[in-house]
């Protein structure tokens, strides 16, 4: 599927961010995208660069996280043959091949303190000196760095350098966590529903159901605007009925009766476990005949006993009855229960 290359959001703080990209865009400075993973900051870099004078000149990324310390600066520099061990001839460095136009480096605060010297030198004189050769090399480009690290923070402690951050933070965009986006998940979850519905060939989008609606907007999304598209994704994918309301959503793909968590937590721990407090139900049809439909229907009383007694509360009844929210919601759609009653 392809990259996503545009924003989506209503929220003031969402679009406050936004504006400042673009009034900064214009400007010839280095700029410092700061966000929670999945917050969507190499969308800002890419807006920074499309709308500058420079949106016909390269925008190269490196992601300082994704190569070993040892490596990080002949990517951004560049090296000649025989520099270093494999290094069979000449290349050229990230810098090179950003030359008047925008150099991204996501994840910033993994640079190392050598490369972070480097870094500045290339910053302040406009020059680059591959690794192996003394010929300096001048180049034309623009910063812009991105972290969810607490760079002033590791100022302080001597782990990032002090005059690098004062060189990159001309502009400084915060990026705001998706669950402080007010009205965003609904918007955001409908694109990407509507999206994976049009993968998959159905004839329209059925949407989610309030209470699977409810359940996302409550969610804290530790991972944002990507662990919303994984979700929101999935649940389409899984339900598979464009004619009904999507009403089921598994925000841990990992949680299983069978999974290796699960099993773990099977072995007898030291304490005492927490009390659940599970309402006893004595009442039942008089007309079941079999073992599994009594059992069957014990745990349909049980259920419903809860239901009605924290009202409805599907996240409370789960932890009342010792089940996940995901195990809850099955157990629903078994018993056929519904947010009306049973």
């Amino acid at each position: 599927m392809e990259r996503d290359t545009h924003f989506i959001g209503q929220s003031s703080a969402f679009l406050d961010a936004v504006e400042r990209a673009s009034r900064a865009a214009a400007v010839r400075r280095p700029v410092l995208v700061i966000g929670e993973r999945g917050t969507g900051k190499e969308l800002i870099a890419q807006r920074l660069h499309h709308l500058s004078p420079r949106w016909g000149e390269p925008l190269v990324t490196l992601n300082c996280a994704a190569l070993p310390e040892t490596l990080i600066e002949a990517e951004l520099f560049g090296h000649e043959a025989g520099a270093f061990t494999g290094a069979t001839r000449a290349r050229a460095g990230r810098f090179e091949e950003a030359d008047r136009g925008t150099l991204f480096l996501d994840e910033l605060g993994n640079l190392s303190m050598a490369a972070q010297e480097r870094l500045l030198r290339a910053i302040e004189y406009g020059e680059v000196v591959r690794i192996g050769s003394s010929r300096a090399v001048t180049v034309d480009v623009r910063i812009v760095a991105a972290t969810n690290a607490d760079l002033p923070r590791m100022a302080a402690e001597g782990t990032f350098r002090a005059d690098l951050l004062d060189r990159l933070s001309f502009e400084v965009i915060t990026l705001p966590p998706l669950r402080a986006r007010e009205g965003d998940v609904a918007e955001l979850a409908d694109y990407y529903g509507r999206r994976m519905a049009s993968e998959l060939e159905w004839g329209r989008f059925p949407g989610f159901s309030g209470a699977a609606m409810e359940a996302l907007e409550a969610h804290e999304w530790p991972g944002n605007v990507r662990e919303l598209r994984n979700v929101v994704e999935r649940a389409v994918y899984r339900w598979g009925d464009e004619a009904a309301p999507i009403a089921e959503v598994v925000f841990d793909p990992f949680v299983s009766a069978w999974g290796l968590r699960a099993m773990a937590e099977v072995v007898p721990a030291k304490k005492a476990p927490e009390q659940v407090l599970v309402p006893v139900v004595t009442t039942l049809p008089a007309e079941i005949a079999s073992l599994r439909e009594s059992v069957e229907a014990h745990e349909r009383a049980l259920i419903l006993s809860a239901l009605e007694r924290l009202r409805w509360n599907q996240r409370k009844v789960a932890a009342a009855l010792g089940l996940t929210y995901d195990q809850l919601r099955h157990c629903l759609k078994k018993h056929g229960l519904r947010a009306s009653g049973g």
